[in-house]
């Protein structure tokens, strides 16, 4: 190849490039700061709480993005890339994370974060205290979050058409709000730290004062 020859990049991958090493940088960030409050802990909880609140960040930010443009008056694509970037970072990161978990409380004994323990003597077959339904929720939640990455391109787009992506990708309301019962219930279990429970509950509810915000502008359209 010549010196002189230049490889051009288009613009919509240039773009997405510099979204995805922006994402990776604020995730490594924000990671280490979450994992140093931790300090105390082994290493596998610190990647576990790292990657949980980097998976949060990231899907509370995608949610945040169409309110936003409502709120500025600005275009509101069915898809933007931004928006399906940071959920397909906050996909892959709680994905990782379900499956650190799953080996923090009880090395390898997974299902016994589903199940009763084996010397209990409950009626029902699955766990029915706060943490079997903290990793029934964090499950469900991850089990979406899989779905949404797989759905996240043009390919899937063009293939279902856009009212039928679009609903299937709304299902990232219900993936969240597992996400939101998962961690409020950890919070309670593992008796976090008030800064960490603070801004947990200002992530959320940020989050969901700009989403009725958002549906508001859009009730008031509609009218």
């Amino acid at each position: 190849m010549n010196g002189g020859t230049r490889i051009r990049i288009r613009p919509r991958v240039r773009r997405r490039l510099f979204h995805h090493l922006a994402i990776a940088l604020a995730a490594l960030t924000g990671g280490m700061f979450v994992a140093l409050a931790f300090d105390r802990a082994d290493l596998r909880t610190r990647v576990s709480a790292a990657t949980a609140w980097v998976a949060l960040g990231c899907v509370a930010l995608s949610l945040m993005l169409g309110p936003l443009n409502l709120v500025r008056a600005r275009p509101n694509p069915v898809s933007s890339d931004l928006r399906r970037d940071l959920g397909v970072w906050g996909g892959v990161v709680g994905l990782v994370h379900l499956g650190i978990g799953l080996t923090v409380h009880m090395r390898g004994k997974m299902l016994q974060y589903f199940l009763p323990p084996p010397a209990s003597r409950g009626l029902l077959p699955f766990r029915v205290d706060a943490f079997g339904a903290a990793n029934d929720l964090g499950l469900v939640s991850g089990l979406i979050l899989l779905m949404l990455v797989l759905l996240s391109s043009d390919l899937s787009l063009r293939v279902l058409g856009t009212p039928r992506w679009k609903w299937w990708q709304r299902m990232n309301y219900v993936g969240a709000l597992a996400m939101v019962g998962h961690g409020v219930l950890y919070q309670a279990i593992e008796r976090r730290p008030f800064v960490l429970v603070a801004l947990f509950a200002a992530v959320v509810g940020v989050t969901l004062t700009l989403q009725g915000i958002g549906v508001g502008i859009v009730r008031r359209r509609i009218r």
